[in-house]
């Protein structure tokens, strides 16, 4: 079987080329031809009007911190405080209540063209630490979530042992942990990977993790050739504490622990030094930005230029939900370095387009994802250029249109698999997806 798409406005590789037929086959949602040059709809074909460019990557999300929105901008504070808020709404979670909340975000992130997240999963057990009866209920919660949200999941299941360098957990922090590594290597093998999931593996941060432990993630991660990621330097207090525990950077920690590598990806790396930038780039370990969020918390601009010259490859994502939104993610990267520097022009469109499409999905393990081409993943997402945002430039100009001027509510379609999981600005299968995230915010703030 075969569907087949127009599309008025396409990204391919590095050009807006009009009039692009894309065949589809709905046995394994796959692009299986790409015809240019189509000034008309092929008769039977689903039109899909506006700028068409691959399914966007959500490199880092922590579904239930979409609770918070709102809520932690009442006052001041810093990064430390908000966590001590993001505490309270972790304690309340259920399997049931965790599944509704993330089914709600997974849907918001579908309506703002993102076809696949990676979920940095730390919520295992219950208040205090009991597993469930089954160990793994809160994950396979997140992936049924996704699986009827219409995205594909990378579920990066997290270790966290510690407090702080081999302290003890605190009462708040029992639910996240294993107790040691060995452990959550034993809980993490029973997930299974199946269609439209992949299985990877995080490590919370060289806080969360004891350093004589930290091999045991990593090899585990590449036994499986998963990915692997990991909060790093985020905070400069937790370089001064690594630097007062070990000696040497949370980077340089790493590195002497084998962490490092092409599949893994440090999450911020916002506090660096020349040596851990140089770390970085020379094992290829990719870097995953996340303005919305680093902005929101007072992280910092981390140098995310030097780290790409450095060779680490740039993804995006959406972190804490600050806002749930690619594309502005995608054009912060851009204007935060602006701000830094007093300078414009670090990336093209081109680039971040494909920091938001094909290196972030290549960074949760869909490298076949990010492109349209044939034997790609069928996996895209329809711009509006008509909008109030977008109307205007030529539609040459349409990938600087997306990422300099668009929004999350300008994404009119999204196919994941060659399915349309959004269509005509509304979801598929959740029909009122703020209803979903008011009741199931409510659910588990009240």
């Amino acid at each position: 079987m075969q569907v087949t798409y127009w599309l008025e406005h396409a990204w391919l590789d590095t050009n807006v080329e009009p009039g692009v037929v894309l065949d589809v086959s709905t046995t394994d949602g796959r692009i299986t031809a790409v015809r240019t040059g189509a000034e008309a709809p092929p008769p039977g074909a689903v039109v899909l009007r506006g700028f068409t460019i691959p399914g966007l990557a959500n490199a880092h999300s922590h579904a239930f911190h979409r609770a918070l929105r709102g809520t932690v901008q009442v006052g001041s504070g810093t990064f430390w405080t908000w966590r001590e808020v993001m505490y309270t709404v972790a304690q309340k979670l259920t399997p049931d209540s965790y599944f509704a909340l993330a089914r709600a975000v997974y849907a918001e992130m579908a309506l703002a063209g993102i076809t696949s997240v990676g979920e940095f999963h730390y919520l295992h057990h219950a208040p205090g630490g009991t597993p469930y009866a089954d160990p793994n209920a809160m994950g396979e919660a997140l992936i049924a979530a996704a699986a009827e949200a219409g995205i594909r999941i990378t579920l990066l299941d997290t270790a966290y042992l510690s407090s702080g360098f081999g302290a003890a957990p605190e009462p708040h922090q029992l639910r996240f942990s294993d107790g040691t590594a060995d452990a959550w290597a034993e809980r993490v093998s029973a997930l299974k990977e199946r269609a439209g999931v992949q299985i990877g593996a995080a490590i919370h941060s060289v806080r969360a993790v004891p350093a004589d432990q930290l091999s045991t993630v990593a090899q585990w991660a590449e036994a499986r050739r998963a990915p692997l990621h990991v909060h790093l330097s985020e905070q400069t207090a937790e370089n001064d504490a690594c630097q007062a525990a070990h000696g040497m950077t949370p980077t340089q920690l790493l590195a002497e622990h084998g962490v490092l590598g092409s599949r893994t990806v440090g999450v911020h790396n916002t506090h660096m030094t020349d040596a851990d930038i140089s770390l970085i780039g020379s094992t290829a370990t990719g870097t995953c930005m996340c303005p919305t969020t680093e902005r929101d918390l007072a992280d910092g601009i981390g140098p995310a230029v030097a780290l790409q010259r450095a060779g680490s490859p740039l993804s995006l994502g959406s972190d804490s939900h600050a806002v749930i939104d690619l594309l502005e993610e995608a054009r912060a990267m851009e204007l935060d370095e602006r701000l830094r520097t007093r300078t414009r022009g670090h990336w093209t469109a081109a680039a971040l387009l494909r920091a938001a499409t094909a290196d972030g999905h290549a960074a949760l393990g869909w490298a076949d994802a990010g492109r349209l081409e044939a034997g790609a993943l069928a996996d895209f997402t329809t711009i509006a250029l008509d909008s109030v945002r977008t109307a205007g430039p030529v539609p040459r100009l349409a990938a600087e249109t997306a990422v300099f001027a668009a929004s999350a509510a300008d994404v009119r379609h999204t196919i994941v698999g060659g399915r349309q999981v959004v269509r005509d600005g509304a979801h598929v299968s959740v029909p009122d997806v703020a209803q979903a995230l008011a009741d199931s915010i409510a659910a588990v703030r009240g």
